[in-house]
């Protein structure tokens, strides 16, 4: 199976693609070189019962922007193999920034950085959590429904 090289503008299409970016309201800002920087709008139905943003939510951030690191270096057919978070403090604030740098990779495989931070317009942004992960890449189409 031929490895589709991608580019943020199909990786813009990869990230519209799956429903529950949609849902949480993810954008992706950067892509290329070993790096992908997500942008996640903080609402309310991302809020924990303290008013922080869900660690799920941090989460997912993490480990999207990871996978989408390393696709910059192993092509668009990659999957999380898997990934550690440390959440260092609370995220409040207007925004999530992940950011995700690949730290070594081989033809299949790759290991990533990612650092999640949290932001607003009249503050210096907040390192809420760190995660490092591994993608694969995979021989096989996603089909219609994700599968």
């Amino acid at each position: 199976m031929p490895t589709i090289t991608l580019d943020l503008d199909l990786a813009k299409q990869v990230l519209a693609a799956q429903p529950f970016a949609q849902l949480v309201g993810t954008e992706i800002t950067a892509f290329g070189d070993g790096a992908a920087t997500l942008i996640i709008p903080i609402r309310p139905e991302l809020r924990q019962q303290f008013g922080f943003v869900h660690g799920g939510v941090v989460s997912y951030a993490a480990d999207n922007a990871l996978t989408f690191a390393a696709g910059t270096v192993l092509g668009a057919n990659v999957l999380t193999g898997g990934f550690t978070i440390t959440y260092l403090r609370p995220a409040a604030g207007t925004r999530l920034r992940a950011e995700a740098t690949v730290t070594g990779s081989t033809r299949r495989q790759a290991v990533v950085a990612c650092e999640i931070y949290a932001e607003s317009a009249d503050a210096e942004p907040v390192l809420c959590a760190v995660a490092q992960g591994n993608a694969r890449s995979v021989e096989r189409e996603p089909g219609p429904d994700g599968s």
